[in-house]
């Protein structure tokens, strides 16, 4: 893919403002290690920033924030990111996309924050270049806690392998956040059902339409994340080794694996939304019918009542003593056979 892809906005390569909030500094944190030293430093201001790409082991830039443009150039100044990618990682939304530089890859990717109710989601910029790997968060807060807590102890291979594994592994946290959301949206999707088929009102529409928007949302995020997972997995950069290539292999079976669970429930809440459609069809027939039995009834009733209103002088049923009880009489037989009629034939 050419570096130039998408870049439509700022061909300039100016880094712009975001509309995120700068009440909270930058921080980054510069992690180094190998297989037998580590060390951890944050830094809050860009001035302050010291970044060394060793010629042995790995260095893990972790920058939280993205609304500071000036960490943003120093970082990039110290690691040689081109302007166009920092204006990329500036600019918070930006669609899921990968492009290889040539001396470092950069992938965007979304992230889903935790927490219940809508899609929520911010953009993760990483960064894969020789000996080192740097990621950018728009706000606090990530799925990398494990990593960090793996490379601290030293456990597992983290600490004995190169920046490509990093990048998987920070790739692979990404991923594997998408199925608490999934489970999540499939929990609400059974609820739902089970409110259309029991009793839907209003408000069970109205969680059809936030489940709707949930799984666009996520839908958006996941299809072009798997078009750049599996550009990565064929291995056509330098910068991944052989033997990572299997750990992208099952990034990318994730990944389909969520696209494909996705598309199940946009298809379940699409018919669970014709069955409320249809269901609320269906109770509204059952009132009009109700209503134009009641008025077919009272056709005849009324005919009967205003032949017997006119109020003529020689009308030989007004003089007769039983002529007000043979009129009710009347209108209640007609009543009972019209009733006896429509239930046999089956309309009520």
């Amino acid at each position: 893919m050419s570096p130039h892809d998408g870049q439509s906005r700022g061909s300039s390569g100016r880094i712009t403002e975001t509309d995120v909030s700068r009440s909270r500094p930058v921080t980054v944190t510069v992690i180094d290690y190998d297989e037998a030293r580590f060390s951890e430093r944050t830094y809050t201001l860009p001035g302050e920033i010291q970044i060394a790409v060793l010629p042995q082991g790995v260095t893990w830039i972790d920058v939280d924030g993205v609304h500071d443009t000036g960490v943003i150039q120093a970082v990039g100044d110290a690691v040689g990111i081109h302007p166009l990618t920092l204006e990329d990682i500036a600019n918070a939304r930006q669609r899921p996309k990968i492009e290889d530089y040539g001396d470092y890859l950069y992938v965007a990717v979304r992230m889903l924050a935790p927490g219940d109710g809508e899609f929520n989601s911010e953009q993760v910029s990483l960064v894969l270049g020789r000996g080192y790997v740097v990621s950018f968060q728009e706000q606090p807060g990530d799925v990398f806690e494990r990593i960090r807590e793996r490379l601290r102890a030293g456990a597992g291979r983290l600490r004995s392998v190169g920046p490509d594994y990093l990048f998987h592994a920070l790739l692979d946290a990404i991923v594997d956040g998408y199925f608490a959301k999934i489970e999540e949206l499939g929990e609400r999707v059974e609820i739902v059902e089970e409110e259309v088929v029991a009793d839907p009102d209003r408000g069970t529409l109205q969680a059809i339409y936030a489940l709707k928007r949930s799984l666009i949302a996520l839908r958006r995020s996941v299809w072009p994340l798997r078009e750049a997972v599996a550009q990565l997995e064929r291995g056509e950069s330098p910068l991944i080794d052989e033997t990572t290539l299997v750990y992208f292999r099952d990034v990318y079976d994730h990944t389909i694996e969520v696209a494909e669970t996705v598309e199940t429930y946009r298809d379940m809440i699409s018919g669970t939304l014709d069955v409320y459609l249809s269901s609320q069809s269906s109770r509204m027939n059952e009132i009009m019918k109700v209503l134009t039995v009641i008025a077919t009834i009272f056709i005849p009733l009324t005919f009967i009542a205003g032949v017997y209103g006119m109020n003529f002088a020689y009308m030989p049923e007004i003089s007769h003593p039983w002529g007000y009880p043979a009129a009710l009489a009347s209108m209640a037989a007609v009543a009972a056979a019209m009733l006896l009629y429509f239930r046999k034939k089956g309309w009520i």
